[in-house]
């Protein structure tokens, strides 16, 4: 059971009684009359679960074969197209349309499905006026949301496939479709009366057809939640804003042959509201009845069972499951089906619990859409007193070790006074999600303000133009959520990240307070930006290359043949007043870029469209990772014609690699790269002849080293090192191009990635401070081995440089300052030329690079993500080596201060979610009574 919460917001706890558990069971016919909260039945239903409308296609003669029992393969995309177009044509209860396309053009399909009378036009629209106003106690009374709790169905979403080779939802969401569509049952007419079901059968059909986990760009989409990135995400969440969840299913398939449903593992995100752990916790009581198969996962049982609190979290602010419950209000929930099971077996349980889910959201539903109505209601309040949700653990033998400090936020107030695109980028962010945000009229006293990064200031007044997002607001949970400066993760099992905090990710300055203030401010209600007025004919516009908004734009430009120049010292970019014309203006206006008119001629260096090749050798995953987030970034969103380059080509000298300007290496697992002597020869003239090296976290930068371009070097990290993706205070060095437009001070986003030692040969660009300026966030251990170290180095060598980021910039593309320092990179000025073909005369390799060159390479334990270590008691060591060993023999242990740690190598990056055993070896590791103190996966 989960504890009760905050007193003033706590319901009573408890589990779907015995009659609930009945109503859903399997296929079993409804029995026994209506429950209360539930409509009264359709008239004319019968109690036959076999019963059902011949004129609705079966997935037998519309698909030519049966979903679930008696299936031999999945579904294609275009039987999933055909299949759900055929159902919605022959199906009054059924409306459907396209939620998006993919990166490759494919739509996105989705069916509504409901009572007859629901789905008209008019009144499917009133239905989802009515939630949303539940959604915003502000518009409606206590009496009308009890009316429409009473008279009006849910929303439950069921969305399949986000992974592309998790196939078993979608099929078995296409088997739900066409139960609710055709089905004459009573416990059908049930679900149809009280609930309007969303069908999304696949979210990600690019990876579908490749039987691949990431969409086209390579990007992991259940992580991609808050940020939006994919154009698959903003589709389906653009559509979740039309239809407001209540429940949300998101199904997914892992390792084995079992199967997970919530309860979830800690930790839980503490602005989660009560009401959907509540139903979350319930729903897996009514799945537990209805999952048929051998039950429930222990002792002999070991297959086709189900198991609960383990491995799958509600924290990070990018799943499936979190952001429908943070964002939404709704019961999200992950459902993960072993994908080693048939094919018959892995839709069919998929089925039961979609059914019993629904089954369980149509019998509760007036309970749910008060508690729904609640929710805002509290998050208003909450908001008034600047009240934070308190922490807490879900999991029996769990307990609370880091609670939410006691604070009061009341607002939150993002600056003007630098990277105002990326302020706007982050203002209509909020907005997209139904945030109120407003820009400040007249400069307003704070009598106390927190400033990001961990500092205080008293009578602090924020100007004019500042962004203030007041808290008392239906989204203060979301707020709170995704700019808070820290998470307060309540418990130390991590499968992500730490920190997502919005602000620090875009390096932009912020400062939240708990005073009571209400500046003088008007509602933004779109993208400011363009110019105010016109320029000169012979004049210019400017603006601060200071921000990934500004760097796209500045792409966006050159791309187009626009003349630019920019200021080496100020890094303001100018173009001639006479190339603005509207589109341009407008497109400045979109990416939130003000262009000062300017009374003079535009002045400054020229800037030019680099020609990048982009590094797909030995080592670089071409289908994942941040090979993938540059396709993304610097191919579609900045426009550049990313060229591949090959180990070969710079071991053979080709035209494919001399010809470029930039080298880009993304992450990987190699520190060589596959280059020969003679290749790192020939990458070594290249850069000398004046272009430009850019190097990723730790193939980027192994590479380099073994190279002989930089005079970094590598710390060892101790196993009781944790950087689980935090961010950090770094210190800004401007005698590099490449940190034009940042902060004296700025902020780094570190996933545990490699300690560099400072160059001693080239500008430390970005440095971890070592005195008391030094700060992180998230969940950090032994931080202070980052003290005095570098994240980022301008590595000359020639007329050219190496640019070396010790993290990945690219990162999910949501690290924005990142961003902007890869643009800065690309677009600082060199003394370039033509490079030396085969038989160049490479300049004699600096002593302090040739060290580092023979410096042992560091072993590759957590390719692009990280190793999987596990914490326990030294006394447990010998045990837990016992039980690790029964899946992996690779495993490194050691004792640290009366905790012993087993490192398990992870090469291919793999993540908890997609690992072959991670999340059994927890499991297992519970059934042996071994408490764990931390998990890192």
């Amino acid at each position: 059971m989960r504890p009760i919460r905050n007193p003033i917001r706590a319901d009573r706890r408890r589990l779907a009684g015995a009659t609930t558990l009945l109503l859903l069971t399997g296929s079993v016919a409804l029995l026994g009359g209506t429950p209360a909260g539930a409509a009264p039945e359709s008239a004319g239903c019968v109690t036959d679960p076999n019963a059902r409308l011949s004129t609705v296609p079966s997935p037998e003669s519309g698909l030519g074969f049966p979903l679930g029992l008696g299936q031999e393969r999945p579904v294609t995309n275009d039987e999933i197209r055909d299949y759900l177009r055929a159902v919605d044509a022959a199906s009054d209860r059924v409306v459907s349309g396209v939620m998006t396309t993919s990166v490759l053009g494919q739509d996105l399909p989705y069916a509504v499905v409901s009572a007859e009378g629901n789905v008209r036009p008019a009144t499917l629209r009133k239905i989802a006026d009515d939630v949303r106003d539940l959604r915003d106690p502000r518009r409606i009374t206590a009496k009308k949301a009890a009316e429409t709790a009473e008279d009006g169905p849910a929303i439950v979403w069921v969305a399949g496939n986000v992974h592309g080779g998790e196939k078993s939802g979608a099929d078995a969401a296409l088997k739900t479709l066409y139960e609710l569509a055709a089905g004459l049952s009573c416990e059908v007419a049930e679900r149809n009366d009280n609930l309007v079901t969303v069908i999304v059968p696949t979210q990600n059909p690019d990876g579908r057809d490749a039987s691949r986990r990431q969409n086209e760009y390579g990007f992991d989409m259940n992580r991609d939640w808050f940020a939006r990135t994919q154009q698959e995400t903003d589709g389906k969440i653009e559509l979740m804003r039309q239809y407001p969840p209540q429940v949300f299913i998101d199904a997914h398939e892992m390792g084995g042959r079992q199967y997970f449903f919530p309860p979830n593992a800690d930790p839980i995100h503490h602005e989660i509201a009560n009401e959907p752990v509540d139903w979350i916790n319930r729903i897996g009581e009514a799945n537990k009845a209805g999952f048929g198969y051998n039950g429930a996962c222990g002792g002999a049982v070991t297959t086709e069972c189900y198991f609960n609190y383990s491995t799958y979290d509600l924290f990070f602010m990018g799943y499936g499951d979190t952001v429908p419950a943070a964002g939404f209000g709704a019961a999200g929930m992950t459902f993960e089906k072993g994908s080693a099971s048939a094919v018959a077996d892995r839709v069919q349980q998929q089925f039961h619990t979609q059914w019993s889910t629904l089954g369980w959201a149509a019998a509760n539903k007036q309970e749910v859409l008060r508690g729904y109505f609640k929710i805002w209601t509290d998050a208003l309040a909450q908001g008034r007193t600047g009240a934070l949700e308190p922490n807490e653990v879900v999991q029996p033998t769990n307990t609370v070790q880091f609670p939410v400090p006691d604070l009061q936020v009341r607002s939150y107030f993002l600056l003007p006074d630098r990277q105002l695109g990326d302020v706007r980028r982050l203002v209509d962010r909020l907005r997209r999600m139904d945030v109120e945000v407003y820009e400040v009229s007249k400069p307003t006293r704070l009598p106390s303000a927190r400033i990001f990064g961990g500092r205080s200031a008293t009578g602090m007044t924020v100007p004019e133009g500042t962004y203030w997002i007041p808290m008392d607001q239906p989204q203060k949970h979301w707020i709170q959520a995704i700019m808070g400066e820290d998470p307060y993760t309540p418990f130390p099992y991590f499968y992500d990240v730490s920190s997502w905090s919005n602000p620090l990710l875009m390096g932009v300055n912020a400062v939240w307070t708990g005073d009571d203030v209400r500046p003088a401010a008007r509602l933004v209600r779109g993208m400011d930006g363009g110019k105010p007025y016109a320029a000169g004919a012979k004049d210019s516009y400017r603006y601060p290359l200071d921000s990934a908004a500004a760097a796209e734009l500045t792409f966006q430009l050159l791309n187009r043949d626009v003349p630019l120049l920019r200021d080496l010292e100020s890094g303001v970019v100018e173009l001639p007043a006479k190339s603005l014309t509207p589109e341009l203006d407008r497109l400045a206006a979109s990416h939130g870029i003000t262009l000062e008119p300017n009374a003079a001629p535009a002045g400054g260096n020229p800037l030019a469209l680099p020609d990048v090749g982009l590094f797909g050798g030995t080592g670089i995953s071409l289908t994942s990772g941040s090979h993938g987030e540059a396709r993304y970034l610097l191919g579609k969103r900045w426009g550049l014609d990313l060229k591949p380059v090959t180990t070969a080509d710079i071991n053979d000298n080709t035209p494919a690699f001399t010809d470029r300007t930039v080298l880009l290496v993304p992450d990987g697992s190699s520190s060589t790269g596959g280059l020969t002597a003679q290749g790192q020869a020939n990458l070594r003239a290249w850069v000398a002849a004046g272009h430009t090296y850019l190097g990723l976290r730790n193939e980027g930068t192994r590479l380099a080293r073994a190279a002989g371009l930089t005079s970094t070097t590598e710390v060892t990290k101790p196993a009781d090192y944790r950087m689980i993706g935090s961010h950090l205070r770094v210190d800004v060095d401007h005698d590099s191009p490449v940190a034009l437009g940042r902060p004296a001070e700025d902020f780094e986003f570190n996933n545990g990635d490699p300690i560099l030692r400072a160059s001693t040969t080239g500008t430390n660009v970005l440095s971890y401070p070592t005195g008391d300026t030094f700060w992180a966030n998230g969940y950090t251990l032994r931080a202070d081995l980052l003290k005095g170290t570098t994240a980022l180095v301008d590595e000359p060598t020639g007329a050219g440089r190496a640019v070396l980021f010790a993290f990945n910039p690219l990162f999910r593309a949501y690290n924005e300052s990142g961003q902007h320092l890869v643009a800065n990179a690309l677009l600082a000025p060199t003394a370039g030329g033509p490079a030396a073909r085969g038989g160049a005369d490479v300049a004699r390799v600096a002593p302090a690079r040739a060290a580092a060159a023979a410096t042992p390479a560091a072993e590759n334990l957590g390719g692009e993500w990280r190793p999987i270590t596990v914490e326990v008691a030294a006394a447990d060591l010998a045990r837990s080596r016992d039980v690790v060993g029964r899946y992996t023999g690779a495993a490194r242990a050691s004792v640290a201060g009366g905790s012993a740690y087993l490192v398990i190598p992870n090469p291919g990056g793999l993540q908890a979610d997609e690992h072959p055993f991670l999340g059994d070896l927890v499991r297992a590791l519970h059934d042996a009574r071994i408490p764990l103190r931390s998990v890192v996966g």
